[in-house]
């Protein structure tokens, strides 16, 4: 990696650094390599004018008095006028990316209210092949069915209003009033219920920061089963992972007289803070849930689909009215209805809002058939991890798994019995074998998991507190 690009890594996940650092810190808090890492940290300090110490142990201790800001630079009024204008324009460029659905629906709406104020001025007297008299009907019900959802969307007092509060609920414990409203912007509801709810950003090094901090919480020392709680990977995935980063972090293998290995990180321990580390928390205690259909309330929901449902029966009357742009323009300067010509096909009025419409209104109701699939396969993945968290915390102890164990598991997690084929994979996958017993219970041995937990605690007792001190500053470019 680059200096530059790993500094720049450095620098979105350091955040405001005015905290000295050891290029271990910087490895743990960024999931980067320990080379990239002390690479990143000297870009750093030329950038923004960092400070070094140098210990008597050849550590070198990173300093950024002005965090990773730049007071020194001043712009002149032109130039700051140039930025705030680059940063309006690349607001509103945003918007109206993320606003598009938004934009494209409410402008069909407008243009077929605009319609109908045409056909208002425009209506002639009696009925012909085009039913005058007829769609003008159409339209008032059309209407009618829009207000309605409208009214019934934003009334307080509707069981689907948008942001709905009842009276009771207005007020807490103390008598002081509290509304929960949600400030989510419209247009992000309406992507939302195309598109799906937006999944958070994953950082790519998430995993790696995750087991920094496990290698720094276990005093360097880890095994694979302390990788596979953090991360949830199974063995087969946890092995090479292991492999990459004893490059990454200049890490080491030791194999006890039993043959358990443990994984050794001394480099990683150096801290220029000398903060006790934590373990992260367990990949089984994050929750594993699929994804809501569209993330809205039903108020929401109910608005767009009758938005969207509006333009889209409006879309028909068009295209069966022949209601082409040149025919718009008609109406406005008074043409009567009944005379207006066959003018084609109305794409503009018709053709287009109607495929536009159907889209916003077929994709959630596809979402919401394959839903189920996802659900289940959600349940699936919480059902594996919570049998990981059974054999990983019994196999530290040394004890031998019942299958029935695992199946309690399993069914804790998803809310039904596993499938035999399941499980024995999900058991495989973690290096276990069934056990010979006379009595006939079935019980599962991790013997790999239980000579490598012995490996590590043995390792971890003979570390010494040492390794993660910093000797005593002999050099500093401060003054």
């Amino acid at each position: 990696m680059k200096a530059e690009e790993a500094g720049k890594a450095l620098e979105r996940a350091l955040g405001d650094a005015r905290t000295p650092l050891t290029a271990a810190d910087a490895a743990a808090k960024s999931g980067l390599a320990l080379r990239d890492a002390a690479q990143g940290l000297h870009w750093l300090t030329d950038r923004y004018r960092g400070h070094l110490r140098v210990t008597a142990d050849g550590d070198i201790i990173f300093l950024f008095p002005n965090g990773f800001t730049r007071p020194w630079i001043v712009q002149d009024r032109v130039s700051r006028a140039l930025t705030a204008l680059g940063h309006t324009l690349g607001g509103v460029g945003r918007f109206v990316v993320r606003a598009w659905l938004l934009i494209v629906m409410v402008g069909y709406v407008l243009a077929f209210v605009a319609v109908l104020i045409g056909l208002m001025f425009a209506r002639g007297e009696g009925n012909d092949r085009r039913g005058g008299d007829g769609l003008g009907t159409v339209f008032f019900v059309m209407l009618r069915a829009l207000s309605d959802a409208l009214f019934w969307t934003f009334h307080p007092w509707s069981p689907i209003a948008v942001g709905r509060t009842l009276p009771y609920e207005r007020y807490d414990d103390y008598g002081q009033i509290r509304e929960a409203r949600d400030e989510t912007p419209f247009y992000e509801k309406v992507n939302r219920f195309v598109f799906g709810p937006a999944e958070a950003p994953k950082d790519p090094r998430a995993m790696e920061q995750r087991i920094v901090a496990q290698i720094r919480a276990g005093k360097g020392r880890v095994g694979l089963a302390d990788v596979m709680r953090v991360t949830g990977l199974p063995r087969e995935e946890a092995d090479p992972l292991m492999a990459r980063l004893m490059v990454d972090y200049e890490g080491d293998v030791s194999v006890s007289d039993e043959g358990g290995i443990s994984y050794h990180f001394e480099a990683l321990r150096r801290s220029a803070t000398n903060e006790p580390a934590r373990p992260p928390r367990a990949a089984w205690d994050a929750p594993v849930e699929a994804p809501p259909l569209t993330g809205n309330t039903a108020g929401s929901n109910v608005l767009i689909a009758a938005i969207n449902g509006f333009n889209a029966l409006m879309s028909l009357v068009a295209l069966g009215a022949g209601l082409t742009v040149s025919n718009v323009l008609a109406l406005f300067q008074k043409v009567p209805f009944e005379k207006l010509p066959d003018d084609g096909t109305a794409v503009a009025l018709g053709v287009v809002p109607l495929v536009f419409s159907l889209g916003i209104l077929l994709l959630p109701a596809w979402r919401a058939m394959v839903r189920p699939l996802r659900a289940a396969r959600a349940a699936k993945e919480r059902a594996r991890l919570s049998v990981l968290k059974v054999v990983v915390d019994r196999a530290k102890s040394g004890q031998t798994v019942p299958a029935e164990a695992l199946t309690s598991a399993w069914k804790r997690a998803a809310g039904d019995e596993p499938d035999p084929k399941d499980l024995r994979r999900v058991v495989l996958d973690l290096g276990g074998e069934v056990e010979d017993r006379d009595d006939g219970e079935l019980r599962y041995r991790f013997a790999d998991l239980t000579t490598e937990a012995r490996a590590v605690a043995h390792a971890r007792r003979e570390a010494s507190d040492e390794e993660a001190r910093v000797g005593a500053t002999v050099f500093t470019s401060e003054r």
